[in-house]
């Protein structure tokens, strides 16, 4: 691949490599028979990490209130294959992608061949520029993915919508008392119920009052058969 090619590439991917052979790598599938040019199989693994790190890290520092289910769920939408292979598509990283020839005679390639690729341009950064080169391109490419995980119903903040409900439905603003703490004050856990008008409703426990008071809150919600009504 010409360099005038791949600084088209480095372009949209927002990236300057020092060592362009390393993006050459990642954009040349296993089909390729590239001969000197190694394929980006083994980056591929290691991109999958470098992207699932650098999200967690990210959804662990905005959202210190979520439980580890709430946090696993928004991961999970934003590294789905499906996610990865539209974003490699939408900045064009399609164009670059270096295949066989019986794989570039199919009209559609498959989403997965496009997360991989963006996987392993993870990969040829992080082995460039470091995790701190590679988080930025991570979070920049899949800024889109990250607004949408947060935007979605299922990620809503529990609390909210169960005062908005027993608000409209009961005219009374939900409470939450503590019902126990445990463990030193290091590490303490606490065990809160919810609580709407003169009814105690379910439980939930956590690491701060906040957590618990989410689980609380989504366990209620879940016992009054409302939770996706919001």
């Amino acid at each position: 691949m010409e360099k005038e090619v791949l600084a088209k590439c480095e372009k949209i991917i927002g990236y300057k490599f020092k060592d362009p052979s390393l993006l050459l790598q990642a954009l040349t599938h296993a089909s390729s028979n590239a001969g000197s040019v190694p394929n980006n199989e083994r980056m591929e693994f290691l991109g999958d990490s470098v992207v699932g790190l650098v999200v967690c890290e990210y959804l662990y520092a905005e959202f210190p209130d979520y439980a580890e289910g709430h946090l696993t769920r928004r991961k999970s939408a934003i590294v789905s294959r499906s996610s990865l292979g539209k974003v490699a598509k939408q900045i064009g990283l399609e164009d670059f992608i270096i295949v066989g020839a019986g794989m570039a005679k199919r009209r559609h390639l498959p989403s997965s061949l496009y997360a991989n690729v963006f996987e392993a341009v993870v990969a040829a950064v992080y082995f460039d520029g470091g995790l701190k080169a590679a988080r930025e391109v991570v979070l920049r490419l899949l800024a889109e993915e990250i607004g949408a995980a947060e935007a979605d119903k299922r990620y809503k903040n529990y609390k909210s919508i169960l005062q908005h409900y027993a608000q409209r439905e009961m005219q009374v603003t939900p409470t939450y008392k503590v019902l126990r703490e445990e463990g030193p004050d290091h590490v303490k856990f606490f065990e809160v119920i919810a609580v709407i008008g003169d009814a105690e409703h379910k439980t939930g426990w956590g690491r701060s009052k906040k957590e618990a008071e989410q689980r609380a809150a989504e366990e209620t919600l879940n016992a009054l058969g409302v939770a996706a009504e919001e």
